[in-house]
């Protein structure tokens, strides 16, 4: 969208009241009605806290899901964002004993070490247990919070291919969820490979009634059913219905030139402007993240006294885990959050208190020259399953708003689905791993897409 400019407008610049906010994310556009309702509306109760777990669109669905886990070896689960998939599935699948049958733990996968993290403190919260002591524990590199009393064990995909490179059958698990399954990252492709045939190689004397039978499920809020369903032995597919709350989509009139100063301009005006609750800014890079966060802590100091103070939190991979968990903390009194993120808030973390996302519309991708073999990481437009997983995050706990810094011809002209990672990288690191893995042929191992 043009060249990044050094400075964002100063505040006295920006428009105050509700009309001139309107007419920068609306006048001239289609106001979007993404109010996905397939399950009923869910009051806020008063003092604002979150729904309970009985209120979640999957609640109303576990006995089909439990009953379909048993009977079938492999499960495609697609859930909108804020059906409650990623923390709920497992319980229902530990309280209704499936797991025991198999006589093992329930490994759910994450692409990321801070959805590992945080998605297994808030299930050992629900669950009123103490986290790496009772059933539920994480692991992820560097950081081992199980024991022998762990069964529900959340961990990223990378660690689950280095256990099977010790346990190539994997016999520690009797289902393996592999979670935010659309995100297509390396690892995850692999996994995929990999499960499928250690499920085989366990399940195939006797199938689910074998010794010690492997279930798999996989899970996304945006999946193409159709190709892991074929690609599992024609899994059957379970959808649950959308999200709990309704948000509202705006575009901008104007194509934007800087998504740093539109994403400052963007969040003061929500300041200003719009009713409490936190906002979540999705940027592409680090970079961006400290530019934009240097920016605001200096427009913060210049807000009038009767305004709300500001609390700036990013979160991106690279951020030691002590910080990232800032962004998870309550909102102080008298103050309202600003989250700054890259692409690792689309899925699976929850932070509480959003009500509003400002979506710059590019993430970073890893790239690959292969006549230098050298790679890269380029800022690129996201695709619109990820713009529509970005609008989620502002409906999981209230009803929210999204503020799209592109116009809605733009958004129309966006791929439908992101591309595999494994597409866009080198496959040297790939075949070596797969070699690591005893997969001797690696031009036959079995991937998901050819």
């Amino acid at each position: 969208m043009g060249k990044k400019k050094k400075r964002a407008r100063s505040l006295d610049q920006l428009p105050h009241h509700r009309g001139e906010k309107k007419r920068l994310h609306a006048e001239g556009t289609r106001r979007l009605q993404e109010r996905v309702f397939t399950g009923s509306s869910v009051a806020e109760n008063g003092d604002g806290a979150k729904p309970g777990k009985a209120k979640l669109p999957i609640y109303a669905h576990r006995k089909t899901i439990l009953e379909t886990v048993t009977t079938n070896e492999t499960v495609i689960l697609v859930g909108e964002t804020g059906s409650g998939k990623t923390t709920q599935l497992p319980q229902y699948l530990h309280k209704g004993g499936v797991d025991r049958r198999g006589g093992g733990i329930i490994a759910i996968t994450q692409p990321r070490r801070v959805a590992a993290i945080s998605v297994s403190k808030r299930v050992a919260e629900e669950m009123k247990t103490t986290l790496g002591i009772g059933p539920v524990g994480y692991a992820v590199r560097f950081d081992n919070t199980t024991s022998s009393n762990t069964r529900i064990k959340y961990m990223t995909d990378g660690l689950l291919l280095r256990e099977a490179l010790l346990d190539p059958m994997l016999v520690r698990y009797s289902i393996i969820i592999l979670d935010e399954a659309h995100e297509r990252t390396m690892h995850t492709d692999v996994l995929f490979g990999i499960v499928k045939g250690v499920q085989r190689e366990r399940n195939k004397k006797g199938g689910l009634a074998a010794n010690k039978p492997l279930r798999v499920v996989v899970m996304s809020a945006t999946l193409q059913t159709k190709m892991f369903s074929k690609y599992f032995n024609n899994a059957p597919v379970l959808k649950i219905p959308g999200r709990t709350f309704p948000v509202d989509v705006y575009y901008t009139r104007d194509a934007q030139s800087d998504y740093i100063d539109g994403a400052m301009t963007s969040i003061l005006q929500i300041h200003l402007g719009e009713a409490m609750g936190d906002v979540l800014v999705f940027l592409p890079g680090q970079e961006d993240i400290e530019s934009l966060s240097q920016l605001l802590e200096e427009r913060a100091k210049r807000l009038p006294p009767s305004v709300d103070g500001l609390v700036i939190t990013p979160i991106y991979a690279a951020l030691p885990p002590e910080k990232q968990m800032l962004a998870f903390a309550p909102t102080p009194p008298g103050m309202r959050k600003i989250v700054l993120a890259t692409n690792i808030a689309e899925t699976s973390i929850t932070i509480d208190g959003i009500r509003h996302v400002v979506d710059t519309g590019f993430v970073k991708v890893k790239g690959h020259y292969s006549r230098t073999g050298m790679e890269f990481l380029r800022t690129v437009p996201i695709s619109k399953a990820q713009a529509w997983q970005r609008a989620g995050r502002a409906g999981r706990q209230h009803a929210g708003k999204c503020f799209r810094l592109y116009r809605e011809v733009e958004f129309e002209t966006l791929s439908e689905v992101g591309k595999a990672e494994i597409h866009r990288s080198s496959l040297s690191t790939l075949v070596l791993q797969l070699k690591a893995l005893n997969v001797e042929d690696v031009a036959t191992f079995d991937f998901i897409e050819p």
